[in-house]
């Protein structure tokens, strides 16, 4: 799936340990959800200040969804 590649490629570009970084793809029965996993040393650089780079992420995810004709959501756990 390219939506969970992109997020797992970005993710790894903004955090300082990519080899903890980890996306599932579950399904739901209100659509597909994404969970991105990251060291816990990292979490404020993937979610940003004020939520900026989660808000971007979701945006991203948004429009790849919307492509595909699919609905997907991200959770970072």
């Amino acid at each position: 799936m390219a939506a969970q590649e992109l997020i797992e490629y970005v993710a790894k570009s903004l955090v300082d340990d990519p080899d903890a970084v980890t996306v599932e793809l579950h399904d739901e029965p209100d659509g597909r959800v994404l969970e991105l996993h990251v060291a816990e040393d990292d979490m404020g650089k993937v979610i940003g200040r004020n939520g900026s780079v989660a808000k971007a992420l979701r945006t991203l995810l948004k429009v790849m969804a919307a492509r595909d004709g699919e609905s997907i959501s991200l959770e970072i756990v």
